[in-house]
């Protein structure tokens, strides 16, 4: 699942680790989960996380003995809501040219 169109006009690393939480919303994701699903380094994702918690698109929990990272409610779409995958740029450039 994608998080909501509303919070992707971010940085693609922002995108990827809102993602990764926005398919594990319920049960929330360690750091070193997130490291395992998004392809960047740890410093890069902790720049990351500090930029979405700054906005408060992101919650984080201490759960037993760890620390679990959801994302905020307002991020995670509705399964009701269609989603609308981004067109590549070849499909706008075939959409643009009708081809």
């Amino acid at each position: 699942m994608r998080a909501r169109r509303e919070f992707r006009n971010r940085r693609d690393i922002e995108v990827a680790v809102l993602d990764a939480l926005v398919d594990r919303h319920d049960e929330g994701m360690t750091v070193f989960e997130l490291r395992a699903a998004v392809d960047a380094d740890i410093d890069t994702i902790e720049e990351a996380l500090s930029a979405l918690k700054d906005e408060s698109l992101i919650v984080v929990e201490e759960a037993d003995t760890r620390v679990l990272i959801h994302a905020d409610e307002r991020v995670v779409p509705d399964p009701s809501e269609a989603v609308e995958e981004d067109a590549s740029l070849f499909e706008r450039l075939r959409e643009r040219f009708g081809l």
